[in-house]
C-alpha cells in the first residue's frame, strides 16, 4: 500500500447548496490545484477578489472562478461573502494554515533557484513563478525521481513519455537548472535536482493533508500516518499507541518504516515520514529537526534461559570478552556505549559475530545458540517475561539512552499524526510502569 492511498470519506452538506463532495484523503494523482490555492490565499489575505486580481495581474472573474472551483473540489465554502468583504470560514482558515506551509516551501525554492542564476533578477519575496504552480507537473518530477525511467513515470500517470519530457523541460527552463541527467542506470537527479526535489516533496506532502485538516474540524480524524520506527520504540511503545489510537480513530491508517536512522531522517525532512520514534540522536538548531524526550532506559546483556552464563555468579564484562556477540551496527550509538565498557578498562572491545538491529534475527540467534546480545530489555520484553531469555547480572556503566520523538522543527503534523503522537505519550506511562514492575 502507498502512503497516500484514499482513506475514509467524510460527507458534509452545506445548507442551501447542492450535496457536498465527498472529502477523502488525497491520492497521489488527485491533489488540489496549487494555482487555485494561491488565488484563495491572496483573496484571504486581502479580503477581496478585486484586490487579489490586481495583485495577480488577472481579471477578477478569473480569480473568482479559481476560488469557486477550489470550493467545489473541497465540497465546502471557504469564504463568508458580505458587504465588508470576503472572510475565511472555519474551513477556510484551516486550509489557509496549511497553505502557509505549502507556499513557504515553494517560495523558498523559488528564491533558491533565483540565487543560483547570476544573470537573473532575484525573485521578489513571496513571489511564485508560474512553473511551480502546476500540481501535476511537480508530481511528475517526484515520480521520475523515484522510477528513474521516463516510460515508468508516464505509465504511473497514464500519459505519454513526451508529456513527461515536456513537464520536466518546463521545470528546468523555469528554474534555469538542470534537474536530471541520463546515465546507464537511468534518469538520475543532479545535485541541484536533489535540492529542488526536497522542497517539492515537502510542499506536496503538506498539500495531501488539506482534506484531513478539514475532516478534523468535524471531529473526524482520518488519513495516513507514517512512523519511522527505531528498535527501542517497536516492541512496547508503538504497538500500544497504535492500538489505542486505532480504537479511537478507526479511519486512520498507520504505516511503519524500519529503515536505518539516516534513511528515516531523509524521509522525515522530505515529509514522507511524519515522525521518528526511538533512541534520540543529537540535533542542533541547524538540523531542522527537534527532539521530544519521553523516557530513558539502560542497556542489558541478554542470553537464552539455560545459557551457562545465566547460572554464573555475577560475571563481569571482562569475563565475556571471548563470547560470540550480537551487537548493533558499527555506527549506532548503542555500539559506542557497549564498546565504552571495555575501553574504560583499557581493554580492546570484542569483535561481534553478528551485527544487526533486526529483532527477529536477534531473537532467533539467542534462542538457538550461546550468543550474547547487548540491547535494551524493552526490545525483547515479552521473551524475557515468558522466561525464554534471561538478563545477565552484569553491571554496565553509562549506557542510559533517551527514547522519544524526532520531528521536523518547522513542520505541521497532520491530524492523524497528532493523534498517534498523543497516544504514544500516553503509552509511555504504561510502558514505564511495566518495565518498573518487571525489574522488581
Amino acid at each position: 500500500m502507498t502512503r497516500d492511498a484514499s482513506l475514509v470519506a467524510v460527507r458534509n452538506q452545506v445548507p442551501g447548496q447542492a450535496p457536498a463532495k465527498v472529502i477523502t484523503s488525497a491520492s497521489s494523482k488527485d491533489l488540489l490545484n496549487l494555482a487555485q490555492l494561491r488565488a484563495f490565499r491572496l483573496v484571504a489575505d486581502m479580503g477581496s477578489a478585486t484586490r487579489a486580481a490586481a495583485a495577480l495581474f488577472r481579471a477578477q472573474s478569473a480569480v473568482t472562478r479559481s476560488v469557486q472551483e477550489l470550493e467545489s473540489a473541497l465540497g465546502e465554502p471557504l469564504f463568508d461573502r458580505g458587504p465588508s468583504g470576503m472572510l475565511p470560514t472555519p474551513v477556510g482558515r484551516a486550509v489557509l494554515l496549511r497553505c502557509e506551509r505549502i507556499f513557504a516551501e515553494l517560495e523558498e525554492l523559488a528564491q533558491w533557484c533565483s540565487a543560483r542564476q547570476a544573470r537573473r533578477r532575484p525573485t521578489a519575496e513571496g513571489a511564485l513563478p508560474a512553473y511551480l504552480l502546476n500540481t501535476r507537473r511537480l508530481q511528475i518530477l517526484v515520480a521520475l525521481a523515484r522510477h528513474r525511467h521516463m516510460p515508468s513515470a508516464a505509465r504511473a500517470f497514464g500519459i505519454s513519455q513526451p508529456a513527461v519530457s515536456t513537464a520536466i523541460r518546463v521545470l528546468e527552463s523555469g528554474s534555469g537548472l538542470g534537474l536530471f541527467h541520463r546515465s546507464p542506470r537511468g534518469v538520475l537527479l543532479t545535485a541541484e535536482g536533489e535540492t529542488f526535489l526536497l522542497h517539492v516533496r515537502r510542499a506536496l506532502n503538506e498539500l495531501r493533508h488539506v482534506p484531513d485538516d478539514m475532516a478534523a474540524l468535524r471531529g473526524n480524524i482520518q488519513g495516513a500516518v507514517t512512523v519511522g520506527a527505531l528498535p527501542l520504540g517497536r516492541t512496547l511503545i508503538l504497538p500500544k499507541a497504535i492500538a489505542k489510537m486505532s480504537a479511537d480513530n478507526p479511519g486512520v491508517r498507520v504505516v511503519t518504516d524500519e529503515s536505518a536512522y539516516e534513511a528515516l531522517v531523509a524521509g522525515l525532512r522530505a515529509g514522507d515520514i511524519d515522525f521518528i520514534l526511538g533512541a534520540l540522536r543529537e540535533n542542533d538548531s541547524t538540523s531542522g529537526l527537534r527532539n521530544e524526550r519521553l523516557m530513558s532506559e539502560d542497556m542489558v546483556l541478554l542470553v537464552r534461559r539455560d545459557h551457562p552464563l545465566a547460572r554464573a555468579h555475577e560475571p563481569s564484562i571482562v569475563d565475556l570478552r571471548d563470547v560470540q556477540w550480537i551487537l548493533p551496527r558499527s555506527q549506532a550509538p548503542a555500539r559506542a556505549l557497549f564498546e565504552a565498557q571495555f575501553k574504560r578498562m583499557k581493554i580492546k572491545p570484542p569483535m561481534p559475530t553478528v551485527e544487526t538491529a533486526d529483532l527477529a534475527v536477534i531473537r532467533g540467534l539467542l534462542l538457538g545458540s550461546d550468543m550474547v546480545a547487548a540491547l535494551s530489555a524493552q526490545q525483547l520484553h515479552y521473551e524475557v517475561q515468558a522466561g525464554q531469555l534471561a538478563v545477565l547480572n552484569v553491571p554496565l556503566h553509562n549506557t542510559r539512552r533517551d527514547i522519544g520523538l524526532t520531528m521536523r522543527a518547522a513542520g505541521t503534523p497532520s491530524p492523524a499524526a497528532r493523534a498517534l503522537i498523543d497516544a504514544i505519550r500516553l503509552s509511555v506511562v504504561d510502558v514505564t510502569r511495566t518495565i518498573s514492575v518487571a525489574a522488581n
